[in-house]
């Protein structure tokens, strides 16, 4: 299936696209503006749609409603891509163009600039992260955070979109997510992930839970999530020695979520700096702010706690088991893990979500009324995109 397919079938609710639900969902100076519009005459607009920061174009849902909604209600409409989805985009770059009926369009403003900034900007989030940690799989843990399954959809969209722009500079990127709904965009057919914390508290113990996993799903590889009672270490070398075969052939992995409060078991400051000049000497001795030394030495899932389950691992003769981290992995934390070269083997990361909501804010302003350019003061300058593909 190709990447418009995807797009394509990221189907729009019929709700979506009804006049009178985009009407009670968009803002009234709008629809006072296309009443007058519609009593004085209407007029054939271009709109220039940017973000104030610099961003990775993902605007495909965007258009892509733009268009069913188009179809829906009967009129045309027009679309100039200044910057092609999944290409860098400078701040107050135009990312498109739209063109069509002033009278139709002015309804849509609001659900388009919703459905644009904020998936530009994960896309740029997840682009880095990809980017940071270029030979290390990521898996999209966002849907949680997500306000709601339009949110959930739109998420999942932008971190596909920066992952294939990651992936065009040669890293490995998303590989897939953690719901079946927007499992088409990572080109699977389900979400992936085994197990939450609440199924080791109801089995009782680490290896009570692997037991049963395995027992249920019997033909799948298991990873194992081992920070429920503070002894990671312990509970993931207990569970290799009950699954050595497994262990052996590569089909087991150990997930760390270590949460921030604590220290994963057997590091505090002292050994945590130990282990981390064993393994990456000289990391640690260079000047580092105070959140790159939590992410290299501090608590929870740390540089170091990372190499120390990978010590633990290779010393009782499990090399093969694999690695998963998972617990804030954003921009930086993805940028301290190379530098300090974790040996990561997936990353599972909801923090390509935008963490200051205003960056997210897209714009979109009218620059051509009935072919005549013309735009606000101020804003000249997204005349120019128009003008060199016109003129």
């Amino acid at each position: 299936m190709s990447w418009n397919d995807v797009i394509g079938q990221a189907c729009t609710p019929r709700e979506a696209l009804d006049r009178e639900q985009i009407e009670g969902r968009t803002d009234a100076y709008f629809l006072r503006m296309r009443d007058i519009v519609s009593q004085f005459g209407d007029c054939r607009v271009t709109y220039a749609v940017f973000v104030r920061r610099p961003v990775v174009a993902a605007y495909g849902l965007a258009l892509q409603w733009v268009q069913n909604v188009a179809r829906h209600q009967g009129f045309s409409v027009e679309i100039t891509e200044v910057h092609p989805e999944g290409t860098w985009v400078g701040a107050g770059d135009p990312l498109f163009y739209l063109t069509g009926s002033l009278v139709s369009l002015a309804p849509l403003e609001t659900l388009l600039l919703q459905k644009t900034g904020a998936a530009c900007v994960a896309a740029h989030n997840a682009y880095q992260m990809a980017l940071a940690l270029p030979e290390v799989p990521f898996l999209a843990m966002d849907a949680r955070h997500c306000a709601g399954g339009e949110m959930q959809e739109l998420m999942a969209y932008a971190a596909a979109v920066g992952s294939r722009a990651a992936q065009a500079e040669g890293a490995v990127g998303f590989i897939g997510n953690a719901n079946h709904a927007t499992a088409r965009f990572f080109g699977q057919e389900r979400g992936l992930g085994t197990m939450p914390h609440a199924f080791i508290g109801y089995a009782g113990s680490t290896l009570r839970a692997a037991e049963m996993y395995v027992e249920r799903f019997p033909d799948e590889p298991l990873t194992v999530l081992v920070d429920y009672f503070g002894q990671e270490v312990t509970d993931m070398l207990e569970v290799c020695r009950r699954f050595p075969e497994r262990a052996a052939a590569g089909e087991l992995s150990v997930r760390l979520d270590t949460h921030g409060g604590r220290f994963m078991e057997g590091l505090d400051p002292q050994r945590s700096y130990e282990v981390l000049e064993r393994n990456t000497p000289g990391t640690i001795r260079r000047y580092r702010s105070e959140k790159e030394l939590r992410y290299l030495v501090g608590t929870g899932v740390s540089a170091a706690a990372i190499w120390r389950m990978r010590e633990a691992l290779d010393e009782a003769g499990f090399p093969k088991v694999k690695i998963v981290v998972s617990s804030g992995f954003g921009i930086a934390k993805c940028t301290a893990m190379h530098d300090a070269s974790a040996p990561i083997d997936i990353v599972g990361t909801g923090s390509f979500l935008p963490d200051r909501w205003s960056e997210t804010y897209a714009t979109a302003d009218i620059v051509s009324y009935d072919g005549e350019p013309r735009v606000k003061i101020g804003r000249e300058f997204l005349l120019q995109k128009l003008q060199e593909r016109t003129s």
